[in-house]
This record gives C-alpha cells, structure tokens and sequence, in this order.
C-alpha cells in the first residue's frame, strides 16, 4: 500500500461511459479511491452497492467515489447498468494503476497463487494527499467506513 502523507499519484482512466478521467480532475474535493477484483462478483457487487446506497451523504460531504478494477469499460458501463450504480467505474485493463498504487499482488485463491487485486481503499485530501488508506478491506463494510472517515 502507499504511504499516508504523500501525494496520491496522478493517473488517466476512462470510465464506464469511455470519458476520460485524472485523479487530478477532482482537486479541491476528497476521493474515495477504490480498487476492487472484479465487476458482478458477490463481494464487489455489495461493495459497489452499499456505496451506492450511501452515495447522497458522500456527495453532501463534497466526496466523490471512484472505483477502480482492471475490466474493461464495456464490463464497467454493464455493472452500472445492473446496479444502478451512481459514481464513476475506472477501466485499468493495462494494470498501471493497479501497480502503481501497490494494489495488484499475489494472493491465494481456492488454495493457489495468483496475481489480482487485493481491495484496498484510499482516501485522498483535497489537495491530493493520501490521508487515510485500508488494504484487504471488508466488501460490504467499506462503504460506512469510509463515510464515517469523513465526519
């Protein structure tokens, strides 16, 4: 994971839509930066929704939510779509940010190695700096935790 305190790398992603995204676009406004394994699986999807649910109090808190998983825009734009998910989905297919923000690791899964996302949640001041970070995070208690890091 990044260090609490230093700047939150800049990056460029599009969305579920294919509009272009920076880190950098939400200045003046704290990011809950997401990185989840992957779209429509059980614990993405209570991730997913239950940020949802809770969206209107991140908004009243001047926060934005920004999810982000290395499938593809078309997968992304389905999830919403499915879901009603009401923020923005990041396509990383290329994994960049992924590694770039020390999120693609290897893990176990069913008992074998593999390569994926570990779910980590980065809250980012509005200046651009890293204040808080949660590495393998719970799926259905992310959301609440993260509104109540902003109270």
């Amino acid at each position: 994971m990044l260090e609490i305190g230093i700047k939150a790398p800049d990056f460029t992603l599009e969305d579920q839509n294919g509009v272009t995204h920076t880190l950098s676009d939400y200045r003046g406004r704290k990011v809950i930066l997401y990185f989840y394994p992957k779209d429509m699986t059980s614990g993405c999807t209570k991730q997913a929704c239950n940020f949802g649910e809770l969206y209107p109090q991140f908004m009243e808190r001047n926060a934005v939510i920004l999810g982000v998983s290395k499938d593809s825009v078309k997968s992304h734009k389905k999830f919403e779509e499915k879901y009603g998910l009401p923020f923005t989905l990041l396509s990383d297919e290329n994994k960049e940010v992924l590694q770039l923000y020390d999120v693609w690791k290897e893990k176990t899964m069913y008992g074998k190695k593999v390569l994926g996302v570990v779910r980590t949640t980065y809250l980012i001041d509005e200046e651009g700096t890293i204040i808080k970070a949660f590495g393998k995070v719970n799926a259905s208690e992310n959301p609440q935790q993260m509104l109540n890091e902003l109270n």
